[in-house]
């Protein structure tokens, strides 16, 4: 059995993370092709580039810790996914989709802030200043991504008929 330190949990939870983004990478195309909003399109557009720089970043800390990038499977982010695809086909060419899709990608970006949150967290006890450099980067925009789907979430609520609701 590996020994449990705070370095292997920090490895441990890197991996988790990288896992998610990647999986987040390949999720973002199908969610912008089943939204109906051009804003929300957009934002996906938007989040695809950033998570793609975040990968990058994750493996700037790979590196810094001395370890090749490698991903573990993540039981949680797959499940936020599944309700994600979970709601793409149960509203699919309704009104309510862009909705359905916000809440689906508000849940990933929760998850995301709690693991960057840790990561920081763990870095910074680690002393690791580089690292947390770049994981706060990172959890930074993962709570401006949260942020802008929330306005666009109001935005479309306010234009939505009494029909939908």
């Amino acid at each position: 059995m590996k020994e449990l330190t705070l370095t292997s949990m920090f490895h441990d939870t890197l991996r988790d993370i990288y896992y998610a983004e990647r999986k987040i990478l390949k999720t973002l195309p199908k969610m912008m092709r089943a939204a109906q909003s051009e804003d929300l399109r957009a934002a996906f557009q938007k989040h695809a580039q950033e998570t793609e720089v975040q990968v990058e970043r994750l493996q700037e800390v790979f590196a810094l810790i001395g370890k090749r990038p490698q991903a573990k499977t993540c039981p949680a982010i797959d499940g936020i996914m599944d309700e994600g695809d979970e709601v793409m086909d149960t509203y699919k060419g309704t009104a309510l989709i862009d909705a359905g899709l916000i809440s689906s990608a508000q849940a990933v970006e929760h998850y995301e802030m709690a693991r960057y949150g840790s990561l920081c967290l763990l870095a910074q006890t680690m002393g690791n200043a580089d690292a947390v450099a770049l994981l706060k980067e990172t959890l930074q925009e993962e709570e401006a991504t949260d942020a802008a789907l929330e306005a666009l979430a109001s935005k479309l609520m306010v234009g939505m008929s009494a029909e939908a609701a």
